[in-house]
């Protein structure tokens, strides 16, 4: 279990949880990261980091229910594709919350800012690959068993730490998948909520949570999450590829700065 840590919640401090909660929850509604502005927020208001970072979980998986929400109508005829990937996200969210736990943090931090750098850089050729995976005929509804691998994958980043977890699940998404951008980011958040919700789950029941934190960021990122999906349906295809590009580069280079 992770121990516990008293860090006081003052006035000032509880209004930048807040805000960090309503900036992650719309960035993450429209591309991801939205870690990247809770998770440092905390740790410079004393947080210890895994505390920081399960407490930061629980508190984004109403705001990922929020962005679901917001864009339900992109959503609409991907049923068959959620049952495919969500096991994955289930399984990969699953297994990234036990690997936080039972792992020394340190593990992952050599190789998160060069996941995240890899997955901003695939958006950015995403359609050289998706004409060469087309001209081969292998892009399909489902994405393939490839897809589902990398989905797996990310749930397991996602459970683990979850920070541009959006942008890498984008870049699978639009790579291996024949349909619009703005319908693959609906099912981005949707699988998103599963990896978080699964993560939170398994946090609640065996580490130590700051609930005053998490219901903190859970108010904010639940407007967050309507306003991301009011803002981001609107962005034409090349603004949403631009978009997660630039946003999954500027987090590699944070990450790399701050853990390196």
């Amino acid at each position: 279990m992770i121990p516990s840590a008293a860090v006081a919640m003052t006035p000032w401090a509880a209004l930048a949880v807040f805000a960090a909660g309503l900036g992650a929850g719309t960035v993450n509604a429209i591309v991801g990261s939205g870690s990247l502005i809770t998770f440092p927020t905390l740790l410079a208001l004393g947080y210890p980091p895994v505390l920081a970072n399960v407490s930061n979980n629980v508190g984004l998986v109403p705001g990922s229910t929020s962005a679901v929400h917001a864009y339900r109508r992109e959503l609409v005829g991907q049923r068959s594709r959620m049952l495919t990937l969500g096991p994955a996200s289930v399984a990969g969210g699953l297994t990234g919350a036990v690997v936080l736990l039972a792992l020394p943090h340190s593990v992952f931090k050599a190789a998160v800012p060069f996941l995240v750098l890899a997955a901003a850089l695939l958006m950015a050729v995403q359609p050289r690959i998706t004409t060469w995976l087309a001209d081969r005929g292998e892009r399909h509804v489902h994405g393939g068993a490839p897809l589902v691998i990398g989905v797996y994958l990310t749930g397991v980043y996602g459970g683990y730490f979850g920070a541009a977890q959006g942008v890498i699940l984008m870049s699978l998404l639009a790579i291996f998948i024949d349909d619009d951008l703005q319908r693959l980011n609906g099912t981005k958040n949707a699988l998103a909520l599963i990896v978080n919700t699964v993560a939170g789950v398994v946090f609640i029941a065996v580490a130590h949570i700051d609930w005053s934190v998490a219901a903190l960021i859970a108010v904010g990122s639940i407007i967050g999450g309507q306003l991301g999906g009011h803002y981001g349906r609107r962005l034409p295809t090349a603004g949403l590829r631009a978009c997660v590009v630039s946003v999954g580069v500027s987090v590699a280079v944070v990450l790399f700065l701050a853990w390196h």
